[in-house]
């Protein structure tokens, strides 16, 4: 069944209307409720028989192979630097691999009681910042098994020579929560967060964050350790594309191929955003109209936890009352 994917970010500071989307989702056959959606929305572009590698995994093998080729932006030297550098420690930082993770650095806000991931709490680095970052995290855990590098888009992977057991959260689901009910659980957790509160102590004065603090910018004052899983040598072969920007995603991202219809978009903003309506015309209103056109069969839309099918029969139920997104997701 040809079908389309989209998933966009929810945000409760972003609460401006959108009559599109509300549209679809009042016309809508109806939701299920998500625990994994790359795992939903993977199944859309994959074959029934692919194995869905883990989040980090896949993006790790994706990177590495493209420093590999050099497939870089010729116009950006700083990403083309630390490609060059990627390329060259590429084979080495994962030929004892065992495990590994994203470390996404973050900013937490202290409360009296508890400790919050504030909206904006999930930080993007320079490609510079992320190498020094993890030049100084590999100095200082040396030795240990466990090391950090960086990615050409400055993502920052954590590598472990032994496997861990345990479960852990992406800090989208995070965001404006308090972090301790999101804190990794399972076997061997202990290791995981043991290395959490470590790291906090390694950034509090690091030289990094004074200078962000002279630019006037949050201090990263942790990283948010997610997606781990076996590294693994290449990527699944999928039956469609990819779009947006999502960390698992942008690993199978390629030039898109007219002869699949059926493709995933991660918008990574919120409706009402400054990115959203670029997103909506490009993405959401072409899927729309190639629904109503039945070159696709339905068009999946999801967000937190809920995800909502809309068929082309579905579109003609002009009776049905809009109400405001969010209240779709609540």
């Amino acid at each position: 069944m040809s079908s389309q994917y989209f998933r966009f970010a929810v945000r409760d500071t972003s609460r401006l209307r959108v009559p599109l989307l509300e549209q679809l989702l009042a016309r809508a056959d109806g939701w299920v409720s998500v625990t994994d959606w790359r795992a939903d929305a993977f199944r859309v572009i994959a074959p029934q028989t692919a194995s869905m590698p883990a989040v980090a995994a896949a993006a790790l093998c994706a990177d590495r192979a493209a420093a590999r080729t050099g497939a870089v932006d010729a116009g950006a030297a700083e990403v083309g630097a630390a490609a060059v550098r990627a390329a060259e420690v590429g084979a080495v930082d994962t030929v004892s691999a065992a495990w590994v993770c994203a470390a996404t650095p973050v900013h937490y806000v202290a409360e009296m009681t508890s400790v919050r991931l504030g909206w904006d709490g999930m930080l993007a680095l320079s490609p510079a910042g992320a190498e020094t970052l993890a030049s100084d995290f590999n100095r200082i855990w040396k030795g240990s098994g466990i090391r950090l590098t960086a990615s050409r888009s400055a993502q920052l992977f954590c590598i472990f020579d032994f496997a861990l057991d345990v479960i852990t959260r992406d800090p989208e689901d995070v965001l404006g929560r308090h972090i301790e009910e999101f804190l990794p659980t399972g076997a061997d957790s202990g290791r995981l967060r043991q290395l959490i509160s470590e790291t906090e102590m390694w950034l509090f004065e690091h030289e990094a964050n004074r200078a962000r603090t002279a630019l006037q910018l949050p201090a990263i004052n942790g990283l948010w350790f997610w997606g781990g899983g076996a590294p693994i040598a290449s990527l699944p072969i999928v039956e469609g594309w990819t779009a947006g920007d999502d960390l698992f995603f942008n690993a199978f991202s390629a030039p898109r191929d007219d002869k699949f219809s059926s493709g995933v978009i991660a918008a990574g903003c919120a409706p009402g955003s400054d990115q959203w309506q670029e997103v909506e015309s490009r993405w959401l209103q072409a899927a729309t109209d190639k629904l109503r056109t039945r070159r696709i069969q339905r068009l999946q839309i999801c967000a937190a936890d809920r995800c909502y099918t809309v068929t082309a029969p579905g579109l003609r139920r002009f009776w049905r009352r809009r109400k405001p997104w969010w209240e779709s997701f609540e």
